[in-house]
């Protein structure tokens, strides 16, 4: 139910973050906004989603 997702940053532009999913890289970038991400990510960084949350790596 609450499973764990990988994601990279593969592009920031603004207030926003475009994730790539790293389990299904054909799947369209999911786009978040950075208030919701760890404030140091910068573009390549790998996040956990979990719990309703993001984590580094």
């Amino acid at each position: 139910m609450f499973e764990r997702i990988e994601y990279i940053v593969e592009r920031i532009d603004g207030d926003y973050a475009y994730l790539k999913n790293e389990a299904a890289p054909d799947e369209e970038l999911k786009c978040v906004a950075r208030a919701l991400l760890p404030g140091e990510i910068s573009e390549g960084t790998k996040l956990a989603y979990e719990m309703f949350q993001y984590s580094m790596v």
